[in-house]
């Protein structure tokens, strides 16, 4: 049987360096997933406060909603959204549901945003400059966007460690729960969502 390969790093900054250079390299190769509409939408990379073009100003709001979702999440299990591992923790800042939060973006935030793109369910009329430069959504695309999110919410996956069908809407919750166990010393390890 072969043996599972254990990484570790000596700091939590030399583990945030290794996120960065990957998130560096995954923001990289996003625009070679943008199929359609190559004009208006691509990706040189990833800029927020402001976005400074449409795929992120997409980008962005999807994960605020998914960043509510798993705050939720966690709270709804008695953890405490704002003590978390990897993110640094500051006053304000949810840094276990951004913690948590990685997870998800792939599968259910960028996957989004791809889909909305790649399927013409957005175009360049949906955005509006501003005053300093920043890419926002309209209102109506805004109400578009949170409609895409709430039916994608409600298909369903085969999660991976419960081996069990659910809502893709209560990944966070099952994962939050999961998180939960583990903390409180019910499971050894916590299984990481990754979906095949």
């Amino acid at each position: 049987m072969k043996q599972k390969q254990v990484l570790r790093t000596s700091s939590a900054d030399v583990l945030r360096g290794v996120e960065g250079e990957a998130a560096q390299g995954y923001f990289g190769v996003f625009d070679q997933l943008i199929l359609t509409q190559k004009e208006d939408f691509f990706m040189k990379g990833r800029n927020r406060r402001p976005p400074k073009d449409n795929v992120n100003a997409l980008l962005s709001f999807v994960y605020t909603l998914l960043m509510h979702e798993v705050r939720a999440a966690l709270e709804s299990v008695g953890l405490d959204p704002c003590v978390g591992f990897f993110h640094t923790d500051r006053p304000g800042r949810a840094s276990l549901a951004l913690d948590m939060m990685e997870e998800f973006r792939p599968y259910l935030a960028d996957r989004l945003v791809l889909s909305l793109i790649n399927r013409k369910q957005v175009s360049k009329r949906c955005f509006k400059g501003n005053e300093v430069g920043g890419i926002l959504m309209t209102d109506d695309t805004r109400k578009d966007v949170i409609a895409a999110w709430q039916k994608r919410k409600q298909e369903e996956i085969h999660h991976p460690y419960l081996q069990t069908a659910i809502p893709v809407g209560l990944l966070p919750y099952a994962q939050a729960l999961l998180m939960a166990r583990f903390i409180r010393g019910d499971i050894d390890n916590y299984p990481v969502f990754v979906n095949k």
